[in-house]
């Protein structure tokens, strides 16, 4: 069309510039080297007394096999001295004594050590039968019988005889106490008596004494001079028991009582004692 203005065409787009390029061989520029990262902070402690350490330091407890044979030595020594001091307190009361009780302890206690070392025999001997008997209820049925027999001769519910003595006292001016004839049956019973009777009484394990002089009564039965006692023993052991200086026979004589000692191979004890059925006690054995 006349006078019209010719449209412009479309523009070409701008191409993209690329980088430029280090010519070959040249060194790239240096970078920046990466930083480590920061260390944290450290944290504050809280403050420690050196009570609250010695307390850490002892509990709990570390305790070594070295401490604990010390702790086991130091327990034994400390026991053996508890019992060596208690020894040395009990003999103290041995040293005061005079030298006829020392004799007198010295004597019972050799009698009473035989008397044990018999008593041991014969239950070793007891034992060899029952093993070797061929009829061991039989055996045993005798035994029981002879510890039922022997039981009875202690509580003096049967009578007994046997080897022993004769203990005779005189008291004409009556001044025999009762303790005097109680220390007699003390001191008969320490050297290994058996069986003893005063007069017509049988003295067993829980007589009692009371009165004096011409008012002397045992378990309660009425009972005069002279106080005949009739022992059942070994007479070798019970006639020096009564004969030791400071003995019965000597505390007797300066009560101007006179004591005889006779030694037998026979005496009869026949008095008797009723056989008393307990209250309360009661056998254990099945």
């Amino acid at each position: 069309m006349p006078g019209a203005q010719p449209q412009p065409g479309p523009q070409p787009r701008p191409r993209p510039v690329p980088p430029s390029q280090p010519p070959s061989g040249s060194v790239p520029p240096s970078q920046p080297a990466p930083q480590p990262p920061a260390a944290p902070a450290p944290r504050s402690e809280p403050s420690v007394s050196g009570r609250q350490r010695l307390a850490a330091s002892l509990w709990p407890p570390r305790v070594t096999r070295a401490q604990l044979v010390v702790a086991l030595l130091l327990f034994v020594l400390g026991l053996g001295l508890a019992i060596q001091v208690r020894s040395t307190s009990d003999n103290s009361a041995l040293r005061g004594a005079r030298q006829e009780d020392l004799v007198r302890i010295l004597d019972e206690l050799d009698d009473r050590t035989q008397r044990l070392e018999d008593e041991k025999t014969r239950l070793e001997s007891q034992r060899n039968e029952l093993e070797s008997s061929s009829d061991q209820a039989e055996e045993a049925r005798k035994q029981t019988q002879e510890k039922e027999r022997q039981l009875g001769i202690l509580a003096g519910t049967v009578a007994a005889e046997g080897p022993g003595i004769t203990l005779t006292i005189t008291d004409s001016a009556g001044a025999v106490e009762s303790d005097m004839l109680l220390d007699a049956i003390q001191e008969l019973r320490a050297a290994g008596a058996e069986a003893i009777q005063v007069n017509d009484v049988r003295v067993v394990a829980d007589s009692y004494f009371s009165g004096s002089g011409r008012d002397m009564s045992i378990d309660g039965t009425q009972v005069a001079a002279p106080y005949v006692f009739k022992v059942i023993g070994k007479p070798e052991d019970l006639e020096p028991a009564l004969n030791i200086p400071g003995g019965i026979v000597q505390t007797l004589e300066k009560e101007q009582a006179t004591a005889r000692v006779e030694r037998s191979g026979k005496i009869v004890v026949d008095a008797l004692r009723p056989a008393k059925r307990p209250d309360y006690a009661q056998s254990s054995s099945q």
